[in-house]
């Protein structure tokens, strides 16, 4: 039992939550080595939203609400650091969630559907009962694509992902969302808005922008949203990130 007095006490609790997924199977062992990575950049930038990531994730909501078919993709780590997070910001945007795994297992997959499924969420895109598609050109487990979902969206949100589909996604002329930590990943540099920042902070973030979005009722007024999406500039956005970086 990690005690709330302890200095890092969200920081192991997140460690927790990581190390339980890999027990319960969902979670390739790498996916450990990867959560480390980016606990140190969140180290770096002071373990809180800069506001240039706060500017990254209101295009970002707004880069969804312009979506035809908008699709969260979800994969072990994401699962096991915010699937409620998750469910939530796909109710408030109206976007699908789809599972896609590096280092797919049928258990895994099972296992992730089943969690979802529990929490309420019953159509998970991307499991082993669907016929799924390939994405051409990307050389890896992560190329399956729900017909539904991957396959057809135009605009993913792509946490805690990989550069290679990030790359292709972005060829087959896909919008990607990518949450990074790291502002100098190839994941950060191929994606169309790049938000740099902890998955536990910015996807509660994004549904609340987004219902205040709603509550005005600018969900739908497609003039606002473009405004929003043409003042951003992901390459001046990775700028930022790297300045918000604390090397002293």
């Amino acid at each position: 039992m990690i005690p709330k007095t302890h200095p890092r006490y969200e920081s192991l609790l997140l460690r927790d939550k990581v190390k339980n997924a890999f027990k319960e199977g969902y979670l390739a062992d790498s996916g450990m080595i990867a959560h480390g990575r980016g606990e140190t950049f969140d180290y770096l930038i002071g373990e809180k939203t800069t506001e240039t990531a706060k500017e990254a994730c209101r295009a970002a909501v707004a880069t969804i609400f312009l979506a035809e078919n908008p699709v969260l993709s979800v994969n072990g780590n994401t699962t096991a650091l915010a699937i409620d997070e998750i469910i939530e910001l796909a109710k408030a945007t109206d976007s699908k969630i789809e599972i896609n795994l590096f280092y797919r297992t049928e258990e895994r997959v099972e296992i992730i559907s089943r969690m979802f499924k529990e929490r309420g969420w019953d159509n998970i895109l991307g499991g082993n009962d669907e016929k799924l598609e390939y994405i051409d050109n990307l050389n890896s487990p992560r190329a399956t694509a729900s017909k539904e979902g991957s396959y057809t969206a135009d605009v993913m949100l792509v946490p805690l992902e990989d550069g290679d589909r990030a790359e292709v996604l972005v060829q087959n002329g896909k919008k990607i969302i990518a949450i990074d930590l790291n502002p100098l990943s190839r994941t950060a540099k191929m994606s169309t808005i790049t938000i740099v920042d902890n998955v536990v902070r910015c996807v509660p973030l994004m549904t609340e922008i987004a219902l205040e979005f709603k509550k005005e009722g600018k969900d739908k007024d497609k003039e606002f949203l473009e405004s929003i999406v043409a003042d951003f500039s992901n390459e001046e956005n990775l700028k930022k990130s790297l300045a918000a970086i604390k090397l002293e």
